[in-house]
């Protein structure tokens, strides 16, 4: 497989199962006479909030009830890579109606639900406070926040408010990674997966992108790891993770030659091929379910299990040594 960069392989995949018909910006005021349930977004520099927003108001959802109206665009103060596609994203989304404010706090005025899209997970606490504040379910993409102290102090803020959210890779919901999750392959006994792996120096390393493979390690393994090692290489990498039952799960990540994201499950009945990554739609269709029920897909337990999982191979990678989860 023909190597492509971060931006080059979230762009190829992510448009499957989307139309390519546009709405003008002239068709705003349509959205608004309908009984949409409004969805705002804040952070146009990642194309999640482009192929969502395709997704909702012109793709396979266009039919769930919802549009994404507004969008706050503005996440990263200073990540090349976000900043440069910025623009070009806001264009995009103003073609399929969507409305550009100048701040959150006129968002949370015109909208019922918020997608947390904003690239840089440094600015997620300060931004999803104010959404929490405002008691507007949220869905907040990967990474959650840059460390897992962050995590927490967003999750704590939201039991305190009582406010819906949750936090998901696109991978937690492959078609194989589900299949797996409800019992194909009968109780799962392993699983190594496989991801790119770029780092990003303000997040913890695995948190930027290797978070992807993760997910899918631990959708179909559960939580309960108790210990991490991880094998370091600026090329490459491997994590691996020992539960509390003796079951062993695996990430290697890859920063030169051939990526992608997928992997194997190892059941007591059958193996399982797991990815690779499709499309955005079902993850897209969880939030929302979500958004209509209000329960989260993912708990918070889980979640901060994963960063709890990175921070400790970030540990593993310093020390050189099994370090256990805190």
């Amino acid at each position: 497989m023909k190597k492509t960069n971060r931006r080059e392989f979230i762009q190829n995949l992510g448009i499957v199962g989307v139309t390519t018909a546009a709405l003008s910006v002239n068709s705003l005021p349509l959205f608004a006479e309908q009984s949409f349930k409004k969805i705002g977004i804040i952070g146009l520099d990642t194309s999640h909030s482009e192929m969502f927003t395709k997704d909702i108001n012109e793709g396979s959802l266009k039919d769930r009830g919802y549009r994404v109206i507004a969008a706050y665009p503005h996440g990263s103060k200073d990540i090349p890579s976000a900043l440069g596609m910025k623009q070009g994203i806001i264009d995009a989304v103003q073609k399929m109606g969507v409305e550009i404010v100048d701040s959150i706090d006129q968002l949370l005025k015109k909208v019922d639900f918020i997608l947390l899209e904003s690239n840089d997970g440094r600015v997620h606490l300060e931004q999803a406070t104010k959404v929490i504040n405002a008691k507007k379910p949220l869905f907040i993409d990967k990474p959650m926040a840059e460390n897992l102290d962050k995590v927490k102090e967003i999750f704590e803020l939201a039991a305190k408010k009582n406010v819906p959210l949750f936090s998901s890779s696109s991978l937690r919901y492959d078609q194989l990674v589900r299949e797996v999750k409800g019992g194909k392959i009968g109780k799962v006994l392993g699983a190594d997966v496989y991801t790119p792996a770029e780092i990003e120096p303000n997040h913890i390393d695995q948190a930027w992108y290797m978070i992807h493979g993760i997910e899918m390690l631990f959708t179909v393994m559960g939580t309960g790891c108790k210990e991490v090692f991880r094998a370091y290489h600026p090329d490459f990498e491997q994590v691996v993770g020992i539960w509390k039952d003796g079951r062993i799960g695996s990430v290697r990540g890859i920063r030169k030659g051939a990526s992608n994201i997928a992997g194997i499950a190892f059941g007591e009945t059958e193996i399982s091929q797991l990815g690779p990554f499709a499309s955005y739609g079902p993850l897209v269709a969880e939030i929302l379910t979500f958004f209509d029920t209000g329960k989260p897909p993912v708990p918070p337990e889980e979640t901060i299990e994963i960063f709890q999982f990175m921070e400790a191979a970030q540990r593993s990678k310093a020390s050189k040594q099994v370090e256990n989860l805190i």
